[in-house]
């Protein structure tokens, strides 16, 4: 991997290794719900620059990137709940409306299944009724 890109991407890598065993040294307890719980909601500026546009300026922005993944989330089902949760944060936080995050579910129900896309909308009403809550 000699290439600017391949040796970009190695990096990240490596870095992300090193995050993952500050976590969990050992990686066998690691839980998404425990650092859902510690990291509730990313700030929009770090997930467009983490997710967005930074590494490709003509590429998706950090909205299209999480509604992408939550579609591949919705596909697995109830397995990937924690997942959903917090997907649904971050595209709320990147710029995506409850309709568009909503939209977006059941337009992999077509796909996934309707169980899948019924679990995923379950898990973004929540989501949302969660936000609506802190605002009170």
């Amino acid at each position: 991997m000699n290439n600017p890109w391949s040796q970009m991407i190695e990096t990240m890598l490596e870095q992300s290794r090193k995050v993952s065993e500050t976590f969990n040294p050992a990686l066998e307890t690691f839980r998404v719900k425990g650092f859902e719980d510690m990291i509730p909601t990313l700030n929009r500026d770090f997930m467009e620059l983490v997710w967005g546009k930074t590494m490709n300026h003509d590429g998706l922005d950090a909205k299209t990137r999480l509604l992408v993944t939550l579609t591949a989330l919705t596909v697995l089902g109830a397995q990937a709940e924690p997942q959903i949760r917090l997907t649904v944060r971050h595209a709320l936080q990147a710029g995506a409306s409850q309709r568009e995050v909503a939209e977006t579910i059941c337009q992999t129900g077509l796909f996934g299944g309707l169980p899948a896309m019924q679990k995923a909308l379950e898990i973004a009403q929540s989501v949302f009724a969660e936000i609506e809550e802190k605002k009170e």
